[in-house]
């Protein structure tokens, strides 16, 4: 097997969204790309990926991994969503950082895309994350305080020679007081690779413990994630066919099509 390459998510601000990215892009990348990921949980004191994935109960963390405590094969858990995870611990802050990297270098032996979630806060296991990928994408919501912290995350990847691919807006509701992504991208420098629409449905793939490309594949969250997923890979993402694009759509705003008086025309379809 080729060489992979580990990609870290980052942003220094929390709730922007930036686990719900990881897992849905581990899931589209091994669902819709059959691509072998793993997904790393490097947000070492404050961890949620195994919140996302219902299980907290892990026997061994990534704390173990790099206090040389476990191996690697010790600490890989297959989820059924289709990828690998090494997960952290919230009771432990105790984690040699400086081995990371090391760690990331020998297991993208065995991998195609090993995703890498950070911490939100500016810190050793953000840096640790950072230097550990070799590309970064950073997660962003419309706003002056969070493109304040992009820049911050721009800086300190420049800092450590790492590139930054990408930015993700994410929870993206198109009003006039959210700044534009247009300009998003001009202000933070990063190339916009992709718009994830605010969706109450990714409230509900949390509550189901379920990736909303899961719980449905062809929402416009869902499709954002599966074009950003290519373009991390360099493949050509292709669009689904308008009969899926539509039972998506309606699949999401089922509640308000049930609701609707037909009898006073078609105006939901508008």
């Amino acid at each position: 097997m080729s060489k992979g390459k580990s990609v870290g998510i980052i942003s220094i601000k929390g709730g922007v969204g930036k686990t719900t990215s990881v897992v849905n892009l581990a899931n589209s990348l091994a669902k819709d790309y059959s691509k072998k990921v793993l997904v790393i949980d490097a947000n070492f004191s404050s961890p949620n990926i195994a919140l996302h994935l219902g299980n907290i109960n892990y026997k061994n963390t990534i704390h173990d991994l790099l206090n040389q405590k476990s191996k690697p094969d010790d600490t890989i858990y297959e989820h059924e969503f289709g990828f690998h995870v090494i997960p952290s611990h919230a009771g432990s802050t105790n984690a040699n950082y400086a081995r990371l990297k090391q760690k990331v270098q020998h297991l993208k032996n065995h991998y195609d895309v090993i995703l890498i979630d950070s911490s939100s806060a500016l810190n050793e296991e953000l840096l640790a994350a950072i230097v550990s990928s070799d590309e970064l994408y950073v997660v962003s919501t419309p706003d002056l305080p969070t493109l304040s912290t992009t820049l911050k995350a721009v800086k300190i990847a420049a800092e450590k020679k790492t590139k930054i691919n990408g930015l993700i807006l994410n929870k993206v509701r198109g009003k006039n007081y959210e700044l534009k992504p247009a300009d998003m991208e001009r202000l933070s420098g990063i190339p916009l690779v992709g718009v994830v629409k605010d969706n109450v449905r990714v409230l509900e793939s949390l509550n189901k413990v379920k990736p909303i490309t899961t719980l449905n594949s062809h929402s416009d969250v869902s499709l954002a994630y599966k074009k950003i997923a290519a373009k991390i890979i360099g493949v050509e993402y292709k669009e689904p066919k308008f009969h899926k694009k539509i039972f998506g759509y309606l699949k999401d705003d089922f509640s308000n099509l049930a609701a609707h008086k037909f009898s006073k025309g078609l105006a939901y379809y508008k």
